[in-house]
């Protein structure tokens, strides 16, 4: 055997040993991602706001590193003496708790002495689950009462739990999904396994530095944050693998080495599968100038996941591919100098895609005219009645949970803001004057308006007053996480901006909410323009044109106002939906720009080679033919990734799930089948302006 020869198998053999023995390992690190998850409140803020601000300063007043369990108890009738025996017993049981950090506040009795409270200091550097589950167990329904644990540590340790097994529910979901799907497009057995096996090493490999970056707080990994790596890293993947494998496929017709078609197969499929991984990663990390921690974080993640992609699959796919050769089709493995078969992924035959492309082009105009006109209505007939404005808190859950239980409780017998003050810092001298603009504040309860003192709570003893300042607790009327709730902290930041040398700043749950809200609508205004400019720039620099790249990102966004008017639609009227978070379009945009106009580079780069050497029109349809397959292969895939985000019962994912897949078979069935190919037929030539492409009808 010639040294060359064993080059050949000796490099592929390395390759995928090197990955199976590197990344193999670093799957271990997916199970550990849950430990370093960010999921409380802190994870959402702005990073530059009013009540970031008030939150760093709140921290010198209180007992650092408290989070607020809130036990509620209610009952049919005023509490009688035995149930009001038996929450004083509870409040002293839980004060023995370990990791408290301070003293049990409570009993607490409601106006109509039909429900009482106790708020429990907890450490948050500790378990706070563990912790709520521990009073959950210890405040138990029984002697006519019901008991429920919310406020911020029970809402955080129902978020938890909601993300528990993330890393086997969704893999296991996707996974299942993706193999079936893989099965029906390749009709074999051994490929599905792998391509998935290339996904799977790539998440391994993004899961390890991930994990190492969280571990050493170089960056925040949320629940969302994670699931999204999960379905961002396997529906790429697949994608590429998908590309990569049509193109082998089709060189092993045309060539009896498999060394030979696997060469010609990756330098046709390199250029496209890069710029469609650069054009993702350029895309998410667009989400680093936004402010908002939990968006802001999500993109180097994001960014990490897609590379690893990127270098599983044109590493070691390849590899795996030429040693396997013509064996990794089997039963229906490609034969040297026979024609392609009809109408699977990747073929050019004259099935169903032969039939699209002579529909396309025999009416270009008419086709491109229809298509988009009816994208159109749809988005601006009811792309208005998509409320993403922003929901509660309580609404992020799409089952029932204890702690949103028990806000609701909360809410019909004390005033609804208990549990979560509303903060407001200012200095000394004012002090008196901030208590009595913010007591006549509608929406505040004036009684609970007061000054923290030295005590750590609001009215012990004297005010407590750290380099000139003293922090002011209100509770509001209206719960914490309600539009009337917002509405009463702008008011009291405009009252109390008018009160003379007290420099006061709100800040506490509701106006965190306020400012996430606003900083959710500021980010999206920003990171959209960017993202379309960062990917006209790829899709200029790949086709070497200006006028088709502009074709092209005008169909993305068209096909995405579509999508969120159809999704109007459905969260209104079909889910009933209470509304949407300010990020959902902007995640939503995100991924459907980035990863959909991946179908559209697939497409165009065929295009661009077929034009090369048969002149635009006969190289688009030739294009079409080859690539539509693959490409609705590739677009089900992701669209069938990110639909398994629906498997978490989190509101704002199942919203970005729907949305992301709904768009990308939009965008893979319609857009880039018919309006894409029919709008470049439409324009000739001058789609390659002012590239040399555009001055001749074919180059031979």
């Amino acid at each position: 055997m010639s040294a060359r020869r064993v080059v050949w198998w000796v490099v592929p053999a390395l390759l995928v040993l090197l990955w199976l023995v590197g990344a193999g390992p670093q799957g271990a690190s997916i199970g550990k991602l849950a430990d370093v998850q960010t999921n409380d409140n802190s994870s959402f803020l702005p990073t530059s706001s009013e009540s970031t601000e008030v939150a760093h300063q709140v921290s010198r007043f209180t007992e650092p590193g408290v989070v607020p369990a809130v036990v509620v108890y209610s009952a049919a009738a005023p509490l009688t003496g035995p149930q009001r025996a038996r929450v004083a017993a509870d409040a002293r049981s839980l004060g023995r708790l370990p990791g408290l950090r301070g003293a049990v506040v409570g009993p607490l009795l409601s106006a109509d002495h039909r429900a009482a409270q106790l708020v429990v200091p907890l450490d948050s550097a500790g378990d706070v689950a563990g912790a709520v589950d521990t009073i959950r167990h210890t405040a138990r329904d029984g002697a006519g009462l019901r008991a429920h644990v919310t406020g911020p540590a029970g809402l955080s340790a129902d978020l938890g739990a909601a993300f528990a097994g993330i890393d086997g529910r969704l893999l296991l979901v996707t996974g299942v999904l993706v193999f079936l799907i893989l099965i029906v497009v390749y009709r074999s057995p051994l490929l599905p396994v792998v391509v998935l096996a290339t996904a799977t090493l790539a998440l391994a490999a993004a899961g390890g530095v991930i994990y190492q970056l969280a571990r050493h707080d170089v960056l925040e990994l949320s629940g969302m944050s994670q699931g999204i790596l999960f379905i961002l890293v396997i529906g790429a993947c697949t994608d590429y693998g998908l590309l990569l494998v049509a193109r082998f496929r089709e060189e092993l017709h045309r060539h009896a080495d498999r060394r030979r078609a696997l060469t010609a197969a990756y330098r046709a499929a390199l250029e496209p599968i890069a710029a469609s991984g650069g054009t993702v990663i350029l895309g998410v990390l667009c989400l680093l100038v936004t402010n908002l921690k939990s968006t802001h974080d999500l993109g180097p993640v994001a960014a990490i996941g897609i590379g690893a992609s990127l270098l599983a699959a044109l590493t070691f796919l390849p590899a795996c591919l030429l040693l396997l050769g013509r064996a990794a089709f089997w039963p229906f493995a490609p034969r040297y100098g026979t024609s392609r078969t009809r109408g699977r992924a990747g073929s050019g035959g004259a099935g169903l895609w032969g039939r699209i492309a002579a529909f396309v082009g025999r009416y270009p105009r008419r086709c491109w005219l229809v298509v988009g006109g009816v994208l159109l209505v749809v988005a601006v007939a009811f792309l208005p009645q998509l409320h993403a404005s922003g929901t509660k808190q309580t609404d992020v859950f799409l089952h029932t949970e204890d702690s949103v239980t028990g806000q609701q409780v909360l809410a019909e017998h004390f005033p609804a803001g208990a549990g979560n003050p509303t903060q407001i810092t200012a200095r000394a001298g004012a002090a008196d004057r901030v208590v009595a603009v913010t007591r006549s504040v509608p929406g505040v309860a004036p009684t609970s308006v007061a000054v923290v003192g030295a005590g750590g709570r609001p009215g012990a003893g004297p005010a407590k007053v750290v380099d000139g300042r003293v922090l002011v607790e209100a509770t509001l009327a209206d719960a914490p996480d309600s539009a009337a709730a917002i509405d009463t902290v702008h008011r009291l930041r405009d009252r109390l901006a008018s009160v003379p040398g007290a420099d006061a700043k709100v800040g506490g749950f509701t106006a965190i909410q306020a400012d996430t809200n606003a900083t959710s609508e500021h980010d999206r205004t920003v990171v959209i323009p960017l993202v379309l400019a960062v990917v006209l720039v790829v899709l200029v620099l790949l086709l070497r044109a200006v006028v088709a790249p502009l074709v092209l990102i005008a169909s993305v966004v068209l096909s995405f106002a579509a999508t969120l008017g159809v999704a109007a639609l459905v969260f209104n009227h079909l889910f009933d939906f209470p509304g949407a978070d300010p990020a959902v379009p902007l995640f939503a945009f995100v991924f459907l720009v980035a990863l959909g106009v991946d179908y559209n580079i697939f497409l165009m780069s065929r295009v661009r080679e077929e034009s090369v050497r048969r002149g635009t029109r006969d190289g688009t349809l030739h294009a079409l033919r080859a690539t539509g397959g693959v490409i609705t292969s590739a677009g089900v895939v992701l669209a069938a990734t990110f639909a398994a985000l629906a498997v978490l019962p989190i509101l704002f994912l199942v919203q970005v799930a729907f949305l992301v897949a709904f768009g990308v078979l939009l965008d893979t069935i319609l857009v880039r089948s018919l309006l894409v190919p029919a709008a470049i037929l439409d324009l000739g030539r001058a789609s390659w302006w002012p590239g040399r492409l555009s001055r001749r009808p074919v180059a031979r």
